[in-house]
This record gives C-alpha cells, structure tokens and sequence, in this order.
C-alpha cells in the first residue's frame, strides 16, 4: 500500500482565509472549499472545522493541517484566518489615527474605529501582527502574520528577497502566491481585505523544530514550493522522487539537489531555474547514482551544511534516524588541518553544526584567521570527491558533482571549485 500524501501548511491556511472571505460574502458558513494549489495545477477540496463571523465585514474560520503519512509536527495542529473586508493599507500597517496595534484600541478591538461606533466588542484574539512588505503584493491584499507564525530575524542573509525589513512574517513565496490567487478571484473591483494567518501552537511547535537555526523565531513557517505533502521518509517516496528526476533529466544535463525546502526556496534567489531543482529528501545516495544512470552530466549539491556534511564521512542516506556522525567529520577535518587539541575538544563537544561553526568564527575573529573558510572549503570538496566516486561505483557512470553550503542564515557558507564552475553554466 502506498503513503498516503497530504497538503502542505499554506494549503490550509489558504482554505481557512477562503472560507472567512465567503462567510463575509456571502454569509455562509461552508464546511469544505475548493483551493488552486497552483503548484500542481489542480483543484482540491479541504475540510472547514469551524467559520464564524465576528462582526459585519469580519470573520474567523479554522482548518486543521493534515500532512498525509508524514513525519510532521504539523499533524491536526489547528490553523486560524482572521479575514478583515474593507481594510485598508493604511490601517493594516498601523495608522497613526487608530489606536492600539492594527489600528483599533486593544488588539483585535474595535473601539478605536470611529466609523463603527455601534459595536465595542473586543475580541481577544491572538493576533500580534507582523506584516508582509506592501511591494510583494496585490495593494487590495494585506496579509499579516498572527500568533504563531515565525518572524525573520535574519532578514539580510536573503538577497533580493522581499524579506528585507525586520520582522517579517515567515510567509514565503508560494504561500502569498496561493492566498492572492484564490482570495483576490472573490473581490469585487475596489474591495481590499486584510488577512491574518495564526497559529495558535505554532510557538509551542516551532521549539521542536529547526527554525531558529535558519533565522525565524516564535512560531513555524508557511514554507514550501508546492502544496502536496509527501511522506519524505517512507521508501514509496523514493520511487517518486526517481520518476521526478527521469523527468528532469529528459530536459537537463545539469541539475540542482535540494535535500529541503529551505534550498527549494534559496536557489532560485541566486539565479538557478526552479525546473532544475530536485528534491532529494534524505534520499541522496540513490538519487546521486539515479542520475547518472539517466545521463545527467552535472549535479549541484545545495543545502544547509548541517545536513550535507555527513556526505563527506561517506553517510549517503541523511536521515539522522539512519546515522549521523556530523561531529565526527567536523572534527576530523579540522585535525586534519591541523587545529590545536583544544579547539578539536571544543568542537567535539558542540552540540550542533551550527554552533561549531559558530565557535570557529569566533575563533576566526579572536585570531585573525581564516579557519572557517579552510575547515569548509576542505569539507566541501570532499562531498564532491566522494559523491562522484559514489556515483561511478554504482552506476560507471562520470559525473561532475560541486557543492554550496549555506548557514542558517541561508548565507552561502561554501562553493567548492566545482560547484563555481557549474554555477556558470546554470545562472
């Protein structure tokens, strides 16, 4: 029997804005609405747990995340939409008039609003607000991020990326993408609504999760390049993945692995075409020597180097479940550069990758060196090394592999030589 697939968080949090914005429309309350996933091209119904109006022209309804047969942390987490019509800019991003945060007295209060004067409920919802850049989207459009959606500290370590201003909500590209093109087809011409999305566990989750480590804080993304949710760890979905890259392969000598969504959303920032990406999952090893069997001359190896650096100790299934051995690797490179005994005890006792990077840039300041780049410019070139070999001994096949690391910053960490030259080829 095979996974079952599900929908991925933005999926849900668009149905839940589509099911407020008709409940205002229309003053219906619907228990499932049909969704644009856009990424693939197709309509799907999702279940509505709860729509309510809260007063004319506003209104609160809520789904539930289903993921499928997934490892996911999301699992049946409630997802809330608070849609505002006839919001205007001004007042979503707080208008001097207006007081209290969002324009009314008290969050998600309404006394402040001098043009309603009949209705002093103050709902108490969960809705601290961080909104997106008004350039990145329809001016009739305004969506903020609510209680338990992350924020983006790191924002500069995003090149020309809309996440530029501090605290922006971590709604990324195809989330805004799906809830514009399926709320703005219900607004009349000159109608603007305002869209919180919220989490009510997302805090709470987001512990549980690696997000700080890439820059967001106090709640979860609303990440993704598609809106299916495949069970990445169960085997069914490295047949999907094979097929996925049969395709690509048709079209491409040179393509682009991606273990995670963070590299899905990156690479295309730097100036590499979506349609050579592939999502590896933690599939690597068999996707590696997939290619090349299907002829592809040149692989780009993109990710986070906290994942990509058990490549270089050989490990080519990356799941941690499987093995992880990162702090040995580290830590070997760096003896074999040539690293007193002391950083080798400090960066054997780091308790993640990130934080030994952090320690070698530390030190990389206190001495005036120039570790980091070593330690990581050795390791990325052995990822390469190995990975070529990898792919000839179970394929006979020569392929050209490079690698770019980034931090969790999403700063470009590495290029290996390799990785440079395909780069050329592919921006």
């Amino acid at each position: 029997m095979s996974p079952r697939s599900g929908y991925t968080l933005p999926v849900f949090a668009c149905a839940a804005a589509v099911a407020a914005l008709q409940q205002i429309k229309q003053g219906r309350s619907l228990d499932r609405v049909s969704i644009d996933l856009l990424e693939p091209p197709e309509i799907v119904e999702i279940a509505i747990e709860q729509v309510a109006e809260l007063k004319p022209g506003m209104a609160l309804a809520v789904t539930r995340s289903d993921p499928g047969d997934n490892l996911d942390i999301t699992r049946n987490t409630p997802i809330w939409a608070l849609v505002e019509l006839g919001v205007g800019e001004k007042r979503a991003g707080g208008d001097k008039g207006d007081k209290g945060e969002g324009g009314d007295k008290g969050e998600g209060g309404d006394k402040g609003d001098k043009g309603d004067k009949g209705d002093n409920t103050n709902y108490q919802l969960p809705t601290t607000n961080y909104q997106l850049p008004t350039t990145t989207h329809p001016q009739n459009i305004i969506i903020n991020g609510g209680e338990g959606i992350g924020r983006i500290v790191n924002d500069s370590s995003i090149p020309n990326s809309e996440f530029r201003i501090p605290n922006s909500p971590a709604i990324y590209a195809y989330a805004q993408r799906l809830l514009y093109a399926n709320l703005e087809r219900s607004l009349a011409p000159g109608e603007t609504i305002q869209v919180t999305i919220i989490l009510p566990e997302g805090r709470k989750l987001a512990e549980r999760t690696s997000n700080s480590a890439f820059g967001v804080v106090d709640g979860l993304s609303l990440l993704g390049t598609t809106g299916i949710s495949q069970p990445l760890s169960a085997p069914g979905q490295l047949d999907i993945c094979r097929e996925q890259l049969q395709t690509k392969a048709r079209q491409f000598e040179s393509l682009v692995f991606c273990v995670g969504e963070n590299g899905l959303d990156l690479a295309p920032q730097l100036g590499i075409d979506r349609e050579r990406l592939v999502k590896t999952a933690n599939w690597l090893g068999s996707l590696l020597v997939e290619a090349g069997l299907q002829g592809v001359k040149e692989i780009l190896l993109f990710g986070y180097h906290g994942k990509l650096l058990k490549l270089a100790g050989g490990i080519f299934h990356t799941h941690h479940h499987l093995a992880d051995g990162r702090r040995e690797i580290l830590t070997a490179h760096c003896a074999n550069l040539g690293l007193p005994t002391n950083v080798l005890q400090a960066i054997f006792a780091c308790p993640t990758a990130e934080a030994a990077l952090k320690y070698l840039r530390e030190l990389d300041v206190r001495e005036n060196s120039d570790w980091v780049s070593r330690v990581y410019e050795t390791i990325a070139s052995e990822i390469d090394r190995r990975s070529q070999e990898y792919i000839y001994n179970h394929s006979d096949r020569q392929v050209s592999v490079g690698t770019v690391l980034f931090d969790r910053d999403r700063q470009i960490l590495v290029k290996s030589e390799t990785a440079t030259t395909i780069l050329d080829h592919l921006c």
